[in-house]
């Protein structure tokens, strides 16, 4: 048996278990995914990668401008020059760069999809596809609409929870080669939300074409978040050659990807949720926030609490 099982291996079980390791604990993740960093995400294709999921990463308090500069000290970070106002940092030579470099020496069981958590002699037990593993304390850092899955839709955690929404996006990766109009561009408007040069970002490989990723708007998104994924890259894919200037004969790739969870509307408004006796955490950028420093302040605040009740 384990002390504390964490569930998800993104931004805040990362920084839970990094913070627990810390103090001296050996905590154990469970990720569904072959990669972890959840949303810290980048696709490959060749020789080029695209962020498909969040862009950059900015700090407002100061211990994640720390880790960010910790990050940036060891090389999986470094600052993007994009004309923002405000710092912005991304992964080097991609965003997942941030999750592994904050993963590395952790236990962490990928690919394992955990299918329950139930009460067990006074601990938990972690169903996986497969396997059972006992925990004294768990934490869930999954999205908030997919707790009640793991945990049954009555427990009174899911009820805390009940407000919290978060909305989906729909997001294209294309190489294009010809001359890129602009570094990012945004659009309350349009279909797309954001349009980002991947290829301005430091530590991108050289190519003769340009990585581009457009992220679609709300409206657009919830319009078609139905089709298929070559449905939606031949939906979207003239609609951003129109947005730069360029024909269809010049795109060298497009894909299309769906992230049903990507956008926190409505937060919890605390850094976590917490039962059964201290026992069992809930936590996200779902608590506070459409940031990547509002999931590592969730993980890290579930960390302190835990640390401080474990001893």
């Amino acid at each position: 048996m384990s002390r504390v099982a964490i569930i998800g291996a993104g931004m805040a079980g990362l920084a839970c278990a990094r913070r627990l390791a810390e103090a001296g604990h050996q905590p154990i993740l469970f990720d569904k995914g072959r990669g972890i960093g959840g949303r810290m995400a980048t696709r490959r294709a060749g020789a080029l990668r695209f962020d498909h999921g969040a862009q950059y990463v900015t700090a407002k308090q100061a211990g994640f401008a720390a880790v960010l500069s910790d990050l940036a000290k060891a090389g999986a970070a470094a600052k993007w020059d994009d004309g923002a106002a405000r710092t912005h940092f991304v992964g080097t030579p991609g965003m997942s760069s941030i999750p592994k470099a904050l993963g590395a020496g952790l236990d962490i069981r990928q690919g394992q999809r955990v299918t329950s958590i139930m009460r067990d002699n006074g601990g938990w037990s972690i169903h996986t596809e497969g396997e059972v593993h006992r925990s004294g304390h768990v934490v869930i850092t999954v999205p908030a609409p997919q707790v009640a899955e793991l945990i049954g839709a009555e427990h009174p955690l899911v009820q805390q929870i009940t407000d919290v929404r978060m909305a989906p996006c729909l997001t294209l990766m294309a190489a294009i080669d010809a001359p890129a109009p602009f570094i990012s561009q945004r659009d309350d408007y349009g279909p797309f939300a954001s349009i980002i040069q991947d290829s301005s970002k430091p530590g991108r490989p050289e190519s003769t074409a340009t990585a581009w990723v457009a992220q679609a708007s709300l409206e657009f998104t919830r319009a078609h978040l139905e089709e298929g994924t070559p449905q939606l890259a031949e939906r979207m894919l003239p609609l951003l050659c129109e947005r730069l200037g360029v024909s269809q004969d010049r795109v060298q790739h497009a894909a299309a990807h769906r992230w049903l969870y990507a956008r926190v509307t409505t937060p919890l408004g605390q850094p976590f949720a917490r039962g059964e006796g201290g026992t069992l955490y809930l936590g996200g950028d779902w608590c506070l926030g459409a940031r990547v420093e509002a999931a590592w302040t969730s993980g890290t605040a579930i960390a302190e609490d835990l640390v401080e009740r474990l001893g």
